[in-house]
């Protein structure tokens, strides 16, 4: 992969997610440090132990101190958060609240300490935002902000928190308050970016960079996963398969209903692979289906194996949380060369960027949900119409012209030659 001579730059990255984080934002800031300590920068990265999509921390990590440790050429502080079993309600508010406070003091000794060249910080969360500024304006560094979640629109519209009108002002003047004050913004889809428009952010602030995957590391098995004979199938079972995290946004529950609706297709096997806040919920709920398993994150070394084990990838989203998030695990299903099914209303992103390469059904029915996979359990192996076009998705989106483009959008320093990420992908 390119690097860029990046040996002139400091950075300090601020954000509650990073490696060794497997799901999410933690997974893409971890590779973002990395890239650009690769290039020649000298990297600090303010952060949390490891603790997502459980929202436990992930051992050898303790939560309660703080900690700094050398990862990968990038220096890297830990800050205590406040974490319970159940993530759900205020909680899901406290958690970020709590970081911000933990961190603070740190990100502004290593900013005044370190005088960096630009400061990135990552939501979620926003709340560690006035700090990031503060420090930046002091030092008179360049401000990026990498939108990988609309939190405070995503927290009303999944729930987290209550919809009174009081607190969606409060929120919105907030997040009003804080967009405004970055040099520049970068989300990972064009609807977001229409959004943050809407929000008062400056068109000429806003760049788009999708989330990228390796195609190195991922790519179209040429024979069966061993994961098949691993875990007892056969070759003529059919296998659905949604790996990723198991949360409110995922819209899991009518995956798990269509299941429910199919129980009588012994053929047809839904495998649940990950972890995350809904996870005990859904077990308590569906784990007696006879043709449901439920597993966790498998190792990244054998992702590809893993999944190249489908015979096809659902993509669960919750209508509400439909053009606030979009789905970071499309590249890993599309550079396996798997066929893909997505829950997606037609007016959204996630609709005009999978067309002609994936089967589109209503969001939240179950109904549409099983019936469409019991048609693609009836379907010719060779009768793969949108082939193609997912492996012209996948290329667009290979992390070899994502990592670049994002760090010639965060120094500022545009360069012709590189391949445009944002723009090499038509949706």
């Amino acid at each position: 992969m390119e690097t860029i001579d990046l040996s002139t730059k400091r950075v300090l990255i601020y954000g509650m997610n990073y490696a060794s984080e497997v799901a999410g934002v933690g997974r893409y800031t971890g590779e973002i440090a990395e890239y650009l300590a690769a290039s020649g920068a000298d990297v600090i990265v303010v952060t949390t132990p490891p603790h997502y999509p459980a929202w436990r921390v992930q051992l050898p990590y303790r939560n309660g101190r703080f900690s700094r440790e050398m990862r990968n050429h990038v220096r890297v502080y830990r800050c205590p958060l406040m974490l319970r079993e159940k993530m759900g309600g205020v909680w899901r508010l406290l958690a970020p609240l709590s970081f911000a406070v933990t961190s603070a003091p740190i990100a502004l000794w290593q900013i005044l300490r370190r005088r960096p060249s630009v400061v990135l910080m990552v939501e979620p969360t926003l709340f560690v935002a006035p700090a990031a500024l503060l420090g930046a304006r002091l030092v008179g560094a360049r401000t990026v902000l990498h939108v990988q979640d609309l939190e405070v629109d995503a927290a009303f519209a999944v729930g987290h928190l209550a919809n009174r009108r009081w607190l969606r002002r409060l929120g919105a003047a907030f997040e009003w308050a804080v967009l405004g004050g970055f040099d520049q913004l970068i989300t990972i889809s064009e609807r977001m970016a229409d959004r943050l428009a809407e929000k008062g952010v400056p068109a000429a602030r806003i760049a788009v960079v999708r989330n990228w995957v390796d195609l190195d590391h991922i790519s179209p098995l040429d024979r069966p996963s061993p994961y098949r004979s691993e875990l007892g199938y056969s070759p003529n079972d059919f296998i659905v398969l949604y790996s990723g995290t198991l949360g409110a946004k995922q819209g899991l529950g009518v995956l798990l209903d269509a299941a429910t609706r199919l129980r009588d297709q012994r053929h047809i096997k839904f495998v649940v692979a990950g972890e995350g806040p809904a996870k005990a919920d859904l077990i308590a709920n569906y784990g007696t289906l006879p043709t449901v398993r439920f597993l966790p994150f498998q190792p990244y070394a054998r992702f590809s194996a893993f999944l190249g084990l489908a015979n096809l990838h659902v993509v669960p989203q919750d209508a509400d949380a439909a053009d606030l998030v979009l789905p970071s695990k499309l590249g890993g299903m599309l550079a396996s060369g798997r066929r893909i099914l997505a829950m997606a209303a037609p007016a959204t992103e996630l609709a005009h960027f999978l067309v002609d390469a994936a089967v589109l059904v209503r969001p939240s029915n179950a109904l549409d949900l099983a019936e469409a996979i019991r048609a693609a359990a009836a379907q010719s192996l060779t009768d793969d119409r949108e082939a193609e076009r997912r492996r012209i998705l996948a290329t667009g989106l290979s992390k070899t012209r994502g990592l670049p483009s994002f760090a010639s959008v965060l120094t500022g320093d545009a360069r012709p030659d590189l391949p445009d990420q944002a723009k090499s992908v038509a949706v």
